[in-house]
């Protein structure tokens, strides 16, 4: 039997409008394309086959001199005797930006409160607020610098727990307030058994913290970086991202396996290694997480995975969350909130016996096991 020919043509033509459409879609997202897929076989391919980034500390190395010019900046507030005379079990830096009062006293009524943490948990934590200078012609704050900073000042005389140096708090220096948390612990912490750095739009649930750090305390764990690990991350090229990483500042494929830094937790003898390893390190990456991961290569460290700890988003609310969570990310006027009910009663031993453990693996599953909770906590913790 013969194919009408007039079909025939008619079949090619559908088939030649069809491949002129994805070419075109291809043509229009190539950049997109390429990032997402691309740049992300390269970064797998060059962590998994090469899996070497020792050339990168040798690259990066410069004279003790020239690494210190990274980080030399003059206090402007500081208080030395925070951890004076105590027998701290975490120092807990949170990254804020001057004008962001509100967010600071809402830490510090909540997760952050260290007469509750002392009372109620039995511990000494340190909550401290490090920052930088608040630019000149501020973007989203009305008030003139020097009376913002008269107001940082009062803040300070009431409370003590500010760590400000001069210099422009901007997303492109948060390597140097990277730079800052681990200069002053090692000036002025260095005993404190653990050091974690947040963010200050980041919910930390103390009470399940320090049972975590109580129980890793009695190991007596050492060598620990533990986090929301990234491996295989792929540098950005995309110069209209704020995370755009040039060639020149970064030539590899692939960054080092480094924890988000929307919150991290090391231990004292980590925090010690750091703290040297940037002694010779070239400071001038602005991205703080990625460069935390190039430091810790020369300190010997590797990140570890806590399926607890949170990427760049927010946790699903529920109490058979909260039973388990650390951290959550992405909290600027729910904090509150989230204190009263993720620290409540009822939320304790939510998950206790068969049932409760089936019921909270069930529901986490439902919230956690999908694509898009992947910078959340992962499925695996729906099983832990």
């Amino acid at each position: 039997m013969f194919m009408n020919c007039r079909r025939v043509k008619k079949w090619h033509f559908l088939q030649l409008v069809s491949m002129c459409c994805v070419m075109s879609i291809l043509m229009v997202c190539w950049d997109h394309v390429d990032h997402h897929v691309v740049s992300h076989v390269k970064s797998y391919s060059y962590r998994y086959l090469i899996n070497s980034y020792d050339f990168i500390n040798k690259s990066l190395s410069v004279s003790p001199e020239e690494a210190a010019r990274f980080g030399s900046f003059p206090y402007l507030l500081n208080n030395e005797d925070i951890c004076k005379d105590k027998d701290v079990l975490l120092l807990l830096f949170v990254k804020s930006s001057p004008a962001n009062f509100k967010r600071r006293q809402a830490i510090r009524s909540t997760w952050g409160n260290e007469s509750y943490i002392n009372d109620e948990l039995g511990v000494t934590v340190k909550v401290v607020f490090a920052m930088g200078a608040h630019p000149a012609v501020p973007s989203n704050n009305k008030l003139p610098q020097k009376e913002l900073q008269k107001q940082l000042h009062r803040e300070h005389i009431n409370h003590g727990d500010l760590v400000q140096q001069n210099f422009l708090d901007t997303f492109h220096n948060l390597t140097v307030k990277l730079l800052l948390q681990f200069r002053w612990t090692h000036e002025n912490c260095a005993h404190a058994h653990f050091l974690m750095t947040a963010d200050d739009d980041v919910f930390i649930h103390l009470p399940n913290l320090v049972r975590y750090l109580q129980d890793l305390r009695r190991q007596n764990v050492r060598n620990l970086w533990v986090g929301h690990v990234h491996r295989g991350a792929p540098p950005i090229r995309r110069r209209d991202s704020k995370y755009y990483m040039s060639f020149d500042m970064y030539q590899w494929s692939s960054y080092p396996d480094y924890t988000a830094g929307a919150g991290y937790v090391v231990s004292g003898d980590v925090a010690a290694k750091i703290y040297q390893a940037m002694l010779s390190l070239n400071a001038s990456m602005h991205i703080d997480d990625v460069f935390m991961g190039i430091c810790a290569i020369a300190a010997g460290v590797s990140p570890q995975e806590h399926v607890y700890f949170s990427g760049e988003g927010k946790t699903p609310y529920h109490p058979c969350i909260y039973e388990k969570m650390i951290t959550s990310h992405g909290h600027e006027g729910d904090i509150r909130y989230l204190w009263k009910v993720a620290t409540a009663p009822q939320v304790e031993g939510i998950s206790s016996g068969l049932v409760g453990k089936l019921y909270c693996t069930a529901v986490k599953m439902t919230l956690l096991c999908k694509p898009y909770f992947t910078n959340t906590y992962s499925c695996m913790a729906a099983f832990t």
